[in-house]
């Protein structure tokens, strides 16, 4: 658990360095496409006016999921990488 805090800590200096809020940030994640994962994505970004792209890998074992959605603040995106990590098998890139 203190390797997520710490790297949530990281991206939060991360992005006050080089972000100005309110601003787009893009999330780009990496789900199993057998287990109902992409749908809980989505569900945390549902009604928020988020832009949702899905690609299907070759082998078709997996969804690559691109969220773009405007945001106010580095604690903003944090909470979502937070709500999307109890996805199970969600990769974050």
């Amino acid at each position: 658990m203190t390797d997520k805090k710490a790297f949530y800590a990281k991206l939060k200096n991360q992005l006050e360095d080089s972000t100005n809020f309110p601003s787009d940030y893009m999330y780009k994640f990496i789900v199993p496409t057998n287990g109902g994962q992409q749908e809980e994505v989505e569900n945390v970004f549902e009604n928020k006016g988020a832009v949702i792209k899905t690609k299907k890998s070759k082998t078709g074992k997996y969804i690559s999921i691109s969220i773009v959605l405007k945001l106010n603040s580095s604690d903003e995106v944090i909470s979502y990488y937070e709500k999307v990590e109890k996805v199970e098998g969600i990769i974050s890139l």
